[in-house]
């Protein structure tokens, strides 16, 4: 083989490997990425249940005090 034809083989191999590590590096950060958007979700979903269950426990205390029964005012 002749002096040209092994850099470009030793070139385009490197080129190769460099594409293929590349590629791979770009779709472990993405999936990273994603992964932290389903973290966040999950965490925006906690807020909201919690933030519902104290709007729930709020209106109960509510309701409760507003049926109370209460003594009537009479005239005298």
């Amino acid at each position: 083989m002749s002096r040209a034809a092994k850099i470009t083989l030793v070139g385009s191999i490197i080129l190769s490997a460099m594409t293929v590590w590349g590629v791979h590096f770009l779709q472990e950060w993405e999936r990273n990425v994603m992964y932290q958007g389903v973290l966040r979700d999950d965490e925006r979903r906690r807020d909201k249940q919690r933030q519902r269950q104290a709007d729930y426990e709020a209106s109960q205390r509510n309701r409760e005090v507003f049926e109370r029964p209460r003594a009537l005012m009479t005239p005298q």
